[in-house]
């Protein structure tokens, strides 16, 4: 029984999905963990052995899960798993806090799984979860929790993936032919897609606030309501992986890579934060005795610059991908420098909201990020500028794509792995442990693309070098 059950009394969650499962309500069972390019990973649990009591102690899976590319492949470099070790098993231990049943499902459930090691019952280190929840711990040991909400723009497309595998992967095409942004009449052609993506999700426990046009054809995004940040990056990672199953079950195309065309326009995944006293009652955002701008208090200052101080250092948190970092392109509504500004769409991180509603808006990561890692990244690096009372720079005013004087986003993945690799931030944030493995994955990234030829190249050399 997972650690958050508190001993040996049942989760009421685990009442409720044994009393469904009893009646014929539900008749699978999906139990799943986060792997680290942040998919949904793990089994379908029948009935009949789930009451049996298949997964009292978690279900198994294999090691490799945490220590693979996008293919699945096994790259050499990481300490916790390889060839040596055997790639044995961990156990996936269900956190019933987050059981869902998915109306696009038929009679079935999901509940997202700590990975844990099976002889110990520690938790593993590099499990995107776990290492999210340690920010939260550091983050709580300070006085302080911290409230998210993650927004996600995505594009529909008129083919579904088969059809762009049979294509070669050429450049597909998007559903619509114009800029949608707010376009009520655009939106309406794809919102049989959009109107299930809404209420079947906050059946889920996912609960979506708005749905709108993006700016660009085809492009949308959904603003997933705020909570304790845990609870928003655990809603993250089931919009995404739900999102792939709905559109592609009725027929859509979709997807959240951060731009699949130099010319389109790149989707986000903005994280909006806020601090609170531990409890979650008060906000600590706000504090106008202190002077600052827009009254923001002086622990909010601390973190929003500690967040600005480590975007290079920590970006491959939060920009996991090759492609990520093609997203960030002067006057695209992707920033490029960091800076902060109010209300200020131009900039790394907008400051948006009054009172108790104050809060930051980091606009850096990408529709293809992990949220787990984007988040603990964000908090970490927050909590370094409190630990280091840093002080917040003067705010940006105006165009913050013309900005001098500032850090400036990793132009490349390979930016990336440089700044993370001299840094001691990372390190003193994470552990050694995870910051080796991510870079590991990285690396390993880098080298893969750097061995491919691509079409540009062909185009450009294969007749004039």
């Amino acid at each position: 029984m997972s650690k958050e059950d508190h001993g040996h009394a049942k989760h009421p969650r685990l009442l409720e999905l044994e009393a469904m499962v009893g009646d014929g309500r539900i008749d699978t069972l999906v139990v799943a963990i986060t792997d680290m390019q942040g998919r949904l990973m793990g089994k379908r649990v029948q009935a009949e052995a789930f009451l049996a009591g298949v997964i009292d102690h978690g279900a198994h899976f294999c090691t490799y899960l945490l220590g693979t590319d996008m293919e699945m492949n096994t790259p050499d470099g990481f300490a916790l798993m390889n060839w040596e070790t055997g790639y044995g098993d961990w156990i996936a231990q269900p956190i019933w806090d987050t059981l869902r049943v998915l109306p696009w499902l038929e009679k079935t459930a999901l509940v997202l799984s700590d990975a844990t090691d099976e002889e110990t019952g520690d938790e593993i280190p590099v499990a995107p979860r776990t290492i999210l929840k340690r920010q939260v711990a550091r983050a709580a040991a300070l006085g302080l929790a911290v409230k998210a909400g993650s927004e996600f723009e995505y594009y529909v497309l008129k083919e579904s993936w088969e059809e762009s595998n049979r294509r070669g992967w050429a450049i597909p095409e998007r559903f619509g032919y114009y800029n949608e942004d707010y376009h009520l009449l655009q939106a309406t052609k794809a919102e049989p897609l959009h109107r299930l993506l809404r209420n079947q999700m906050t059946a889920a426990r996912v609960p979506i606030e708005f749905s709108k046009g993006e700016a660009a054809p085809g492009q949308h995004e959904v603003n997933i309501r705020y909570d304790h940040v845990m609870e928003s990056a655990d809603r993250s990672v089931i919009f995404k992986h739900g999102a792939k199953e709905i559109a592609y079950l009725n027929g859509w195309g979709i997807t959240f890579m951060a731009k699949p065309d130099a010319s389109w326009t790149g989707s986000s995944g903005h994280l909006h934060m806020s601090l609170w006293d531990k409890a979650g009652d008060h906000s600590l955002t706000h504090d106008p005795a202190a002077g600052l701008p827009y009254g923001m208090s002086r622990t909010f200052s601390q973190f929003v610059a500690g967040m600005m101080k480590l975007s290079r250092e920590l970006a491959i948190f939060i920009a996991p991908n090759i492609n990520s970092y093609k997203r960030y392109a002067s006057l695209s509504w992707a920033p490029v420098n960091v800076v902060w500004g109010r209300d200020n769409r131009t900039t790394g991180f907008r400051v948006v909201g009054h009172g108790s509603n104050l809060h930051v808006e980091d606009r850096f990561p990408g529709g293809d990020m992990n949220a787990y890692l984007t988040y603990a990244a964000a908090i970490g690096a927050g909590l370094y500028g409190i630990e280091h009372e840093l002080k917040l720079e003067p705010e940006f005013k105006g165009n913050g794509y013309v900005a001098t004087g500032c850090e400036r986003m990793p132009r490349a993945l390979y930016e990336a792995i440089w700044e993370l690799e001299k840094s001691e931030a990372g390190p003193e944030i994470f552990g050694q442990d995870v910051i080796d493995h991510y870079l590991n994955a990285a690396r390993y990234e880098q080298q893969v693309y750097d061995s491919v030829v691509h079409n540009w190249e062909r185009e450009r050399y294969l007749e004039r070098s």
